[in-house]
């Protein structure tokens, strides 16, 4: 089963050496899942200040600046990863760099029939 495993952090919390740590140790993740095969993807995001939200009311599209909400913590990166299960994907999820600072949210991924 695929897990998506979203990792929410205050995106001011890391310097920027820190910040390259992070990634360094988030690409050695990534390699040791991908010999796994349970690697599908991972990437951190743009900070939310390059955000855009979108919402479609009354058939009209109304497109703001910023993340949909405000919070403590914000969405900075995400692995999708192939797991037998939710302890092994919460294994996974403890492994990300950014756990030690923020929260990784482990969601299992709905796979809909006839998506490319």
């Amino acid at each position: 089963m695929k897990y998506m495993l979203l990792i929410y952090f205050d995106e001011q919390a890391l310097s920027e050496t820190e910040r390259t740590q992070c990634y360094m140790d988030s690409a050695q993740l990534a390699h040791e899942l991908n010999s796994n095969g349970q690697y599908i993807s991972a990437n951190p995001l743009q900070p939310t200040s390059m955000a855009t939200s979108v919402r479609v009311r009354n058939s009209k599209r109304l497109v703001t600046d910023g993340p949909f909400a405000e919070t403590r913590e914000q969405l900075g990166g995400y692995f999708l990863v192939e797991a037998e299960n939710l302890d092994e994907a919460i294994g996974m999820a403890a492994r990300i760099p950014m756990a030690l600072k923020g929260t990784v949210e482990v969601r299992p991924v709905i796979e809909i029939p006839g998506l490319p």
